[in-house]
C-alpha cells in the first residue's frame, strides 16, 4: 500500500466522493458478469482493495474500513444494517448498493478521522 500523505484540511468525509469511487470499482469488477459463487471471493477482494487504494489516493486523514457482500439474486432479498459510535462531525460512511439481473452488492465505507 502507498505511503499516506496529507493534501488538504478538510473536515468531514465526502460521501459523495466515496460512492463515486466505489461505484466505479464495482462496476469495473461485476459489471457483464453473471453471478457465479466460484469467483465471489476474488470479485470481493478486488472491489474492496481496489476501492480502499482508491481512497487512500485521496491524502485524506482517514482510516477506511471497506466490506463487501456479493450475493445471488432470490425471491428471499438481502438485507443488512450497521451501526456506528463516532464522531459525527468528522467521521463518516457510505453505502453503495448494485445489482444486475443475478445478483445484488452492497459496499460500505467507513471513514474514521486521523487526529493528528
Amino acid at each position: 500500500m502507498e505511503e499516506y500523505h496529507r493534501h488538504c484540511d478538510e473536515v468531514g468525509f465526502n460521501a459523495d466522493e466515496a460512492h463515486n469511487i466505489v461505484k466505479e470499482c464495482v462496476d469495473g469488477v461485476l459489471g457483464g458478469e453473471d453471478y457465479n459463487h466460484n469467483n465471489i471471493n476474488q470479485w470481493t477482494a478486488s472491489i474492496v482493495e481496489q476501492s480502499l487504494t482508491h481512497l487512500v489516493k485521496l491524502g485524506k486523514a482517514y482510516k477506511y474500513i471497506v466490506t463487501c457482500a456479493v450475493v445471488q439474486k432470490s425471491a428471499y432479498g438481502f438485507h443488512t444494517a450497521s451501526s456506528c459510535f463516532w464522531d459525527t462531525t468528522a467521521d463518516g460512511t457510505c453505502t453503495v448498493r448494485w445489482e444486475n439481473r443475478t445478483m445484488n452488492c452492497v459496499v460500505n465505507v467507513f471513514a474514521i478521522a486521523i487526529v493528528l
